[in-house]
């Protein structure tokens, strides 16, 4: 009988090492070496049965031959079909992960009621909670009416074998992966070996039977979905649910999507009854905007395909500390301290004796760059205390060396801002036909000094302290 080998994986990265160490050499983490057989589980492979089996021949073709639109399943809710690019596709798996209490079963057992209603069989699978519990967010969500099939189980082939009986699903819902367990590995639910099995088997599940599979996972403290990352290159589609506990909005994003457009966002509402869409969500983060205070700027930015309107707020005020403050809620701090430095390096405005504070209304987060011309503009406007117009939206590019750089999309932004009332916009000097179909005033500038003229040379400040 050979003898049993063991080995030893990363329950942070999955990486195998042949012997026991405190530190993983591919991700650094400490003490997350777990001892496994090799004989079993995924780590044994078809090496360990000893078989004389030889390969058989795969057929291979051309990248020429006929195309065929991949079969989807509407659920009916704008926001989430936009965020999977026309709803779920037939025999593909999406990881949908977020924050706990953040929504995700709020809106899949929705999103189950609303597919149900329309003759599809979907089941829904936990293995967190108790069927009487989700019964009774169905009661709250008005779906409790539906022929959604409840399960509450976390064995892999008790799973398999209960929705393999009977007619084929059109959609099974798994919530949550890190619960789930395989009798082909050893190791306890939610370590790498058991999450990347489970995931495997269902998978293999719906590439074989064109069931749709949505597989909810936990996320760390950074804010990634926990577990091995091979999870997330398996699957054909990654969601991340996101929102603060302050504010009442939801934001689904795509991070990856192999059947449509990634860096799609679909906008929610929570409620007492459920998530609402919300389709323009623009007027959510530019709700409660005053007009007449110094420091706000209204940022025209892009998600995936949609344009979408949200104000920053700056404040400057003296700092009585030798080394001003610089917090940022809502855009990157090295950027901030990046826009600092050019205005100080090429346009003469001073903020070393001076506190900066940034925040994107709403508790929106950006993260595209476009966003540096309504920063620059929110700190001058906050630093000389002048406001600026009401109707004006900025948007573009700041280099190092002051100048302002164009942006992709400009078109799409300028209608989004007229369609919500505003005539002015303030962006890069650009060579494409910008502002012809619209009745927007664009300001396009080259150089991030004239935009400080342009502030400044509204009214003359009543004190030079600069």
């Amino acid at each position: 009988m050979a003898k049993s080998r063991t080995q030893f994986i990363c329950q942070n990265c999955g990486t195998v090492h042949t012997r026991w160490a405190g530190k993983c050499d591919a991700c650094g983490e400490w003490n997350t070496l777990v001892e496994e057989g090799s004989n079993s589980g995924i780590g044994a492979g078809p090496g360990s049965l000893r078989s004389s089996r030889k390969g058989r021949i795969v057929a291979l073709t051309t990248l020429s031959g006929e195309i065929e639109e991949a079969p989807r399943i509407s659920t009916g809710i704008g926001e989430l079909d936009r965020a999977t690019g026309g709803g779920f596709v037939r025999g593909s798996a999406i990881l949908i992960g977020g924050d706990p209490g953040i929504g995700k079963s709020t809106l899949l057992t929705q999103a189950a009621a609303e597919l149900a209603r329309k003759g599809y069989r979907i089941v829904y699978v936990s293995g967190e909670e108790a069927v009487a519990q989700i019964r009774l967010r169905a009661q709250r969500l008005h779906a409790a009416d539906t022929s959604v099939e409840l399960a509450a189980e976390t064995n892999v082939e008790d799973i398999l074998a209960t929705i393999s009986e009977g007619k084929r699903p059109d959609l099974v819902i798994l919530d949550s992966i890190q619960t789930l367990w395989t009798d082909l590995a050893d190791s306890a639910p939610g370590t790498v070996t058991q999450v990347r099995a489970s995931a495997q088997a269902m998978i293999r599940y719906a590439k074989s039977t064109g069931c749709a599979i949505v597989l909810v996972g936990h996320v760390t403290k950074d804010g990634q979905i926990a577990g091995p990352r091979v999870v997330e290159h398996m699957v054909d589609g990654v969601l991340y649910f996101e929102g603060e506990g302050g504010h009442h909005y939801r934001i689904l994003r795509t991070v990856k999507n192999r059947f449509g457009p990634t860096d799609e966002i679909g906008v929610f509402e929570m409620s007492d009854k459920g998530l609402r869409e919300v389709s323009n969500p623009s007027e959510l983060f530019l709700g409660e905007r005053s007009a007449k205070s110094p420091g706000a700027a209204v940022f025209a930015g892009i998600e995936g395909t949609r344009p979408v309107l949200v104000e920053i707020q700056a404040l400057v005020a003296p700092s009585p500390l030798g080394t001003p403050r610089r917090a940022v809620v809502g855009w990157d701090n090295s950027r901030l301290s990046m826009i600092l430095a050019v205005l100080e390096a090429h346009c003469g405005v001073r903020f070393a004796t001076h506190d900066v504070y940034l925040n994107v209304a709403g508790g929106y987060r950006i993260s595209e760059p476009a966003a540096d011309l309504a920063v620059a503009a929110a700190l001058v406007s906050s630093l000389t205390g002048l406001a600026l117009p009401a109707d004006c939206v900025y948007f573009g590019e700041i280099s190092l060396s002051g100048a302002i750089r164009p942006v992709a999309h400009a078109q799409q932004r300028l209608k989004e801002a007229e369609k919500l009332g505003f005539a002015q916009a303030v962006m890069p000097r650009t060579s494409e036909d910008v502002g012809k179909g619209s009745g927007a005033r664009s300001a396009q500038l080259s150089e991030l000094a004239d935009l400080v003229v342009r502030i400044a040379g509204r009214r003359k400040p009543q004190s030079d302290e600069e």
